[in-house]
Order: structure tokens, then sequence, then C-alpha cells
């Protein structure tokens, strides 16, 4: 059998990193999955991948400890040998305004996305410098360049996405030489699982309906679809980027 690359996803028990699983999952890919606490529905993420015919490891944990994403990194390099690509996905929106955000909030924030990330990319350098296929993508968030858009407020996800953003052009210009791959995938609106965390009403999700100049909310398997190319190596000369996927919502 060819084998395809070893990748690494956060997030993975539901939303788009599951939609991602089941559109990457084929024989030979090899997958480390990751979720905080959500081993039913990565257990099932886990199931349909491998009937596709891939290999599935699954871990739990909370990305905020940082021992966490670095752990995941070593297990996937335990477990399959190597590690050739990264999809930081891992993330939830956090609805505050201002006056109200506490900084423990704003802390967590960071240290589940930004500083999980740096974790996660770090550990895996020299895998992903060693690997013909080396690739990160990191899904970020619209709010990270519009506040207050339909009149929800994000401050703590806002600017922890915003650094997300920055240390993955960063790393970007690292990497480049070494053929390594990092870029942004930027969601707008994309519709929730009812079993999912929604920071929103179902109001304010139809509201997000007709803000979007397309008239839908996006779906999970929108962003994936994307996420999927970006890996491939059709996408070798994108790097550096933050692509918005949002069905025009922060067209000026």
């Amino acid at each position: 059998m060819k084998f395809g690359p070893c990748i690494l996803v956060t997030g993975a028990a539901s939303g788009i990193g599951a939609a991602f699983v089941r559109r990457i999952a084929a024989p030979g890919v090899r997958l480390m999955l990751h979720t905080r606490a959500n081993l039913e529905g990565l257990s099932a993420v886990a199931s349909v991948a491998r009937s596709l015919g891939a290999e599935v490891a699954m871990e739990l944990g909370d990305l905020a400890d940082p021992s966490v994403p670095v752990g995941l990194v070593h297990k996937a390099r335990t477990i399959f040998g190597r590690l050739d690509q990264l999809v930081s996905n891992a993330g939830k929106a956090q609805r505050a305004t201002f006056d109200t955000l506490e900084s423990n909030e704003l802390l967590s924030a960071f240290a589940s996305m930004p500083v999980a990330f740096f974790h996660l990319a770090k550990t895996a350098l020299p895998d992903l410098c060693t690997s013909p296929q080396g690739r990160i993508v990191a899904v970020s968030s619209f709010v990270a360049h519009s506040f207050g858009t339909n009149n929800v407020h994000f401050p703590a996800t806002s600017a922890a996405k915003a650094a997300l953003e920055a240390l993955a052009k960063s790393l970007a210009v690292q990497l480049a030489p070494a053929g390594v791959t990092v870029n942004c995938v930027v969601p707008g609106f994309v519709r929730k699982h009812p079993c999912q965390h929604a920071a929103m009403s179902a109001v304010a999700w139809e509201s997000a309906r007709t803000a979007s100049p397309n008239g839908r909310l996006g779906e999970p398997q929108d962003i994936a679809e994307f996420i999927a190319f970006l890996l491939s190596p059709a996408a070798q000369h994108i790097t550096g980027q933050a692509i918005h996927i949002d069905g025009g919502l922060l067209l000026p």
C-alpha cells in the first residue's frame, strides 16, 4: 500500500474538524485525532475514518495545558513514526462585551488557541521540516477581522485568533525555505451541529445567514474542502495566507 501523510487534527470530534477527517480519510492516510473531552463524538469520527481505510489514533486533553499539545505530537510520532501535516482546529467562540470579559477568560482563550498552536507547531518542527509534504493549517475566524458583526461581540476570541494568525504568518516565513507551507483558513458564520457549543441564539443565527451576501451559512464541509486543498501538492506555492471562506461576509 502507498502511504499518504500522517496528519494531526485537533478539535476533530465535531464541526469543521470532523468534516475534514471525513473528507481526508483514505487508505494509507494516518490520522492522530484530538478532542478536549468529547470521546463519544471522536470515536464516531474515528470509526468513519477507519471505514474509509485510514489508520487512526485518538487522544483527549485540554490544549490549554501545555503538556497536551506537546504530547499529541509525540504520540503521533511514536504510533506512526512520523508527522507530516498539522491542522490546528480546536477552539470555541466566547461571547462577551469588553466590560463583562474577565481576565481569566482572556487568558484561557489565548492558552487554548495561539499558545496551544505554538506548542503544537514548535514540537512538530523536526518532523515537518524533513517531510516531503510538510503542511500546517490553522483555523482562525472572521471575528479576528470584523468586530461586532451582526451585533455579536467576541473580544477574547477575536484577540486570540488574531494572535494565531500572526504566529502562523511568522512561522510561514521561517519554514518556506524547507518547502513547508503555513496558512490560516478564516471561516465566517458556520452552521453548528445541534449538540455543539453555540455562542449565539437561533434568532442571531438567522440574522447571520441573511448578513452573508450569498444568503447562506457556511457548512463545515465548505471549510474542510479548502483545508484539504491547502494540504495537497497543488497548494505548494500558497503560504503565509489568511484565506476567508465566508460567503462574502467581509466584503467591503
